[in-house]
């Protein structure tokens, strides 16, 4: 006998070691992400027709069998029609509406293989009519045993990051990468180059824009709302390139935030370049360069001058991240390569080693996220629910290329001091 449980004790529930419930608001709609109602409080709602399917993934450490329930309310004097597919094996069963939510029984599925499977659940009825209100899918069975489901409702892929050790006694003016997205979801954002006060990258924003963007921090602890900071902790906006957007930020701390629509390629290698150049003991000025593919040249997106800084550039960093989470079963991926440092003296210097590290969600809920060394570059992966994981901190290092920036024409760098 299932256990009856309420939308939001399910998010954290598993019944016995043999049974599993996996609530609706962490399953992924396909093709219109938009297409079906997913809340916390209520699962999947005001889904009709036939024309999105809905689907769950889980990590099976082990074969044999799972049988497939599921916890729906369809309308009285409703019939559903629907199908659950598990690899190449489907059921279908056709389900009579009635006044409480009922458990729907799909049978029986094998799972030959351990690792990643999905289970997608198809509307056989017709354009219009509604479907059902899902709770919960419930699986039960001997390879249930140490399956790993994501059981909340954030459905981003794992936010993933390279940090880049520098000694301490450096003083970083210029920090120079090269990335290669390899992929393109939705609500991407593979940012090359990132440090303590900032970040750039390239962001892929709708199915026609991306973006390159280049954001700097506030001084102060406000996390939301720009409005809230003085003056005094603000940046400023200094310069920006040819069509590029400026303006404020927040939610994620405050600042300035720049961005150019730009359409970089897939699978095309991306330059970027930041530059910090202290002003006065208390102010730096930070740019960022982004060398256009279309036109061979390096371009000024924007550069700000922050407050209570007069340092250089630290806590170098790159990272991937999925921003909307209704897309967090694709994959994501980029290659990162190329790295160095300008020093305050003039000297370039070559990064070879990256730290790995991930956003909480990597840490129990979403697994599948790692990097390693391809093609000579480091890469970082995450999301698609494939196989991959790396340890939290673990060390990479990938081959010194010696194509020094000090050999490339660049944009005009801070002066050198002795």
């Amino acid at each position: 006998m299932l256990l009856r449980l309420s939308p939001i004790l399910l998010m954290s529930s598993i019944v016995t070691a043999d049974e599993l419930q996996i609530p609706a608001a962490t399953a992924y709609l396909n093709p219109d992400t938009n297409g079906v109602r997913v809340s916390a409080d209520d699962g999947i709602t005001r889904w009709k027709g036939s024309d999105v399917s809905v689907a769950w993934y889980g990590q099976f450490k082990t074969t044999g069998k799972i049988t497939a329930q599921l916890k729906l309310q369809v309308p009285a004097n409703f019939e559903s029609k629907l199908r659950l597919t598990v690899g190449d094996q489907s059921h279908s069963v056709a389900v009579q509406g009635q006044a409480d939510a009922t458990e729907v029984d799909f049978g029986e599925f094998e799972i030959a293989t351990a690792g990643y499977h999905s289970l997608r659940l198809e509307s056989l009825n017709k354009a219009n009519q509604s479907n059902g209100d899902i709770v919960a899918l419930v699986l039960s069975g001997s390879a249930t045993k140490g399956a790993h489901f994501n059981l909340k409702p954030r459905r981003n892929a794992a936010s993933v990051h390279l940090a880049y050790p520098v000694p301490d006694h450096v003083k970083v003016s210029a920090f120079y990468c090269e990335m290669t997205g390899l992929e393109d979801p939705l609500w991407t954002y593979y940012m090359a180059c990132g440090w303590h006060r900032g970040y750039f990258g390239m962001q892929v924003n709708s199915p026609t824009e991306r973006r390159i963007i280049f954001s700097v921090w506030d001084s102060g602890n406000e996390a939301i709302d720009r409005q809230r900071v003085a003056a005094a902790d603000r940046v400023t906006l200094v310069a920006k390139g040819d069509d590029v957007y400026s303006g404020d930020f927040g939610n994620e701390g405050t600042g300035g935030h720049s961005h150019l629509k730009f359409s970089w390629k897939t699978g095309e290698k991306q330059r970027f370049l930041v530059t910090a150049e202290p002003v006065d003991e208390t102010h730096t000025i930070f740019a960022g360069y982004y060398f256009r593919p279309d036109t061979k040249q390096w371009m000024l997106i924007s550069s700000w001058k922050a407050p209570k800084e007069g340092k250089r550039l630290r806590g170098l960093y790159s990272f991937s991240e999925n921003f909307v989470g209704r897309n967090g079963q694709l994959v994501r991926k980029a290659l990162y390569g190329n790295q160095w440092i300008r020093t305050s003296d003039g000297k370039w210097l070559e990064l070879t080693t990256a730290k790995f590290s991930h956003d909480p969600t990597g840490k129990e809920d979403r697994l599948d996220r790692f990097m390693g060394v391809e093609d000579g570059q480091f890469f970082l992966s995450h999301g698609g629910f494939v196989d991959g994981f790396t340890k939290f901190g673990t060390p990479f290092t990938r081959p010194a290329t010696g194509k020094s920036p000090a050999d490339m024409e660049l944009p005009e760098l801070p002066p050198v001091v002795p």
